[in-house]
């Protein structure tokens, strides 16, 4: 994988979208792996009992897929110094997730660039927000 290098990237500048099939597996897995018992996020029939239609994504896997999402575009040198997201339509399985997002803002003197981005599955915006992330200078990287 090859890291992004400051001098590379442009204000504007839109990152390769991203696809994410939402899964029973991928939601439980999640909710499980971060520790959230709460049975919306495994139990399909505790879910439903809330007026949900089947088990619903937590906002910790929803982090963590952003994550990888900003890290399969900047590459391994890129270090995350800021994550600010919302959540919005829930996601539910059956259903998937395109991530979209470009560069909003650039900061030279800390090489640093704010990522706005957003989520999207058939029922609207799961989650937008903001990432912010440092990028190695041309003479840092070693991709």
């Amino acid at each position: 994988m090859k890291t992004r290098r400051f001098e590379d990237v442009s204000l504007g500048e839109q990152l390769p979208a991203l696809e994410i099939p939402i899964t029973v597996a991928l939601i439980t897995g999640g909710a499980i792996a971060t520790r959230d018992y709460f049975p919306g996020h495994h139990d399909k029939d505790a879910a439903q009992q809330l007026g949900s239609p089947h088990v619903f994504m937590n906002i910790l896997t929803t982090s963590g897929l952003v994550q990888r999402f900003v890290e399969q575009w900047c590459g391994p040198e890129g270090r995350l110094q800021d994550l600010r997201i919302r959540l919005g339509a829930p996601n539910y399985p059956g259903d998937s997730m395109t991530f979209q997002a470009e560069i909003s803002a650039i900061d030279a003197a800390s090489r640093t660039v704010e990522l706005s981005l957003k989520g999207k599955n058939s029922m609207g915006n799961h989650v937008t927000g903001t990432v912010a992330v440092t990028l190695p200078g041309q003479q840092e990287s070693r991709a």
